[in-house]
């Protein structure tokens, strides 16, 4: 039988367009996901009606109280390329949704946002290799063309190696890409990741989107013996009484690690669950990191 996704990905986009505009305060729309994209050009007079994140309290001081706020020159045309795992270990899923549904939806989400801005969206598929590659570009026609094959269940499934895909990825990829999101379920990395990931976020921006089935984190209390099944047909019967702590034990080590890797890597990550809806966390994410980016700015200045 022909494996059919489900994915509602029109409603996610316009429901996140219409948040993220409603977070993020005005003139730091085209902020959202770049650190680096806006050059110093001066100051300017607080308008009251702007989000007071905006003022530069330094230079209100100097001035003897008059608020003012920073200009700066938009960098547009930034390029920013989509890493997505669509390995058999995505082809999971406990809820409503399966891993590779609900990061499909928030990819698509997420780079209509950033293609609207104006800037270049280009994305990699991967399992043990890379599966499909395309270059940013700009426009609806290639928000099309991402759309089109996050919604092709024939693109996914394949064992992962992450490790493999990222030294391959560091030789092949534009090293004019501004930023990078990774987006997986990271539930098989290990010390050679941290070591890879460090020269990967020397060469790029990057950021680590994690999505996890509540299952990837927890059993539930069940005294009773049930059958996991993937998608080649291996089963397991297993009791989640008598496995629930040490798999739960297990869970926290390993995301303690993959926390770990990214803050030593200088790694942004979001993580999500399928049984929770991505777009609040997603839009506050993206608002505490132009906070960050303006406060970095009024640092260097």
């Amino acid at each position: 039988m022909e494996r059919t996704l489900n994915l509602s990905i029109a409603d996610r986009v316009a429901e996140f367009e219409n948040l993220i505009k409603k977070v993020l305060p005005k003139n730091v729309f085209y902020q959202v996901v770049y650190g680096k994209g806006l050059e110093f050009d001066g100051y300017r007079d607080f308008a009251f009606d702007e989000d007071s994140t905006s003022i530069d309290w330094k230079a209100t001081i100097r001035n003897s109280g008059k608020l003012l706020a920073r200009k700066y020159i938009e960098e547009r045309d930034l390029k920013i390329s989509f890493l997505i795992d669509i390995s058999d270990n995505m082809i999971f899923g406990s809820t409503e949704k399966l891993k590779c549904e609900y990061a499909a939806e928030l990819i698509a989400a997420l780079s209509h946002v950033i293609l609207i801005a104006g800037d270049r969206v280009g994305f990699i598929f991967f399992n043990n290799e890379i599966v499909k590659i395309r270059e940013p570009a700009m426009g609806n026609k290639q928000f099309n063309i991402l759309q089109q094959e996050l919604s092709d269940p024939l693109n996914y499934g394949g064992f992962s190696d992450l490790n493999k895909v990222l030294e391959i990825t560091m030789s092949r990829l534009d090293k004019s890409t501004n930023l990078v999101f990774i987006v997986s379920d990271f539930l098989k990395i290990n010390q050679k990741t941290k070591e890879i990931l460090n020269s990967f976020s020397a060469l790029f921006e990057t950021i680590a989107i994690i999505v996890r089935d509540p299952l990837d984190i927890s059993f539930p209390d069940l005294d009773k013996e049930i059958v996991i099944e993937d998608d080649h047909d291996n089963k397991l019967i297993i009791n989640p009484h008598v496995a629930k702590n040490i798999y739960e034990q297990n869970s926290l080590e390993q995301t303690m690690f993959m926390r770990t890797i990214f803050r030593d890597a200088g790694i942004d990550f979001m993580e999500f669950r399928t049984d929770e809806h991505f777009a609040i966390n997603l839009a506050e994410f993206l608002k505490e990191r132009t906070k960050r980016r303006v406060y970095k700015k009024q640092d260097v200045h």
